[in-house]
């Protein structure tokens, strides 16, 4: 499936400054791997030691959150979005 991931500002740096990224893959799993080609070290930045993802990393696709989805088993129809947003924490 051909889908596209929006990088956010603070992993620009790992993705050579691209904002969208194009890639083939059916969940969200298999997008964050297929990242984790193209980009070493997006993936650590992305997963926990427990491969789940950090609590302070939201994504959506399509703008629905995986975490009431299918987490990373959410599967990715043609065309479909990712987004990864950090959380932000004000004081």
């Amino acid at each position: 499936m051909s889908i596209k991931v929006r990088i956010p500002t603070p992993l620009r740096k790992l993705t050579n400054e691209e904002e969208l990224v194009e890639l083939e893959a059916a969940t969200v799993a298999a997008a964050i791997d297929e990242l984790q080609v193209r980009f070493p070290g997006i993936k650590e930045r992305l997963l926990d030691e427990k491969g789940e993802v950090r609590r302070f990393v939201n994504v959506y696709v399509n703008e629905e959150d995986i975490r009431f989805l299918q987490n990373q088993a959410t599967p990715l129809p043609d065309g479909a979005e990712i987004s990864i947003i950090p959380a932000i924490a004000g004081g």
